[in-house]
This record gives C-alpha cells, structure tokens and sequence, in this order.
C-alpha cells in the first residue's frame, strides 16, 4: 500500500471554497477509486488554515489513478491560487499495520 501524508496550508479567504472541494474530492475518492482505501482530511488545531490529508492507495497505480479522476478536477484548479506554502507530500508505506492485517 501506498499511505501518503500531505499537508496544505489555504488562504484564510478561500477557506470555505477549499472545505467543499477537498470534501468531495475525498467522498468520491472513497467511493469511486477501488484503489482508494481511504481519504482523511484533518484541520490543525493551532492553525486553522493548515490541513493534512490522510490518503492509503493499494499500490502506485491506484494512487497515480487517482489524479485521473472526474473529481479531482476541481483540486487541480483550486491548488493552483488557494493556497499560500508549498504542498508537503510525503509517499509512505505503512509497518503496522501490515497490509494484510489492515481493514
């Protein structure tokens, strides 16, 4: 499994814009993408303009997949002026669980 770990920090006047675009963004990755095992999205509790996202892919190909899709249309346009710091993006895999133990 590919577990990815990424945070963003958004311009405080595109908060609510950013909230709905990752919300669906996460509901149809969830949904849509077998490969998508789960999409977290979670709000820093001293910043509130920071978030991480908790994304676990069956493989490279599912995670690669996932900008392909319909819904992730509108994050690839949102990332492109709503945030304020570079995206951190670190691919992971995970030790424990082992996959095969993971729900």
């Amino acid at each position: 499994m590919i577990c990815m770990l990424i945070a963003v920090h958004v311009k405080p006047e595109r908060v609510d814009e950013f909230l709905k675009v990752i919300k669906h963004d996460a509901v149809h990755s969830e949904q849509d993408e077998p490969g998508c095992l789960r999409f977290d999205v979670l709000r820093d509790i001293e910043d509130p303009y920071k978030f991480y996202f908790y994304e676990v892919y069956k493989d490279e190909a599912a995670r690669l997949a996932h900008r392909q899709m319909p819904h992730y249309a509108p994050w690839g346009e949102f990332v492109k002026d709503g945030l304020d710091r570079e995206i951190v993006r670190p691919a992971t895999t995970n030790f424990h669980p082992a996959d095969a133990e993971w729900r």
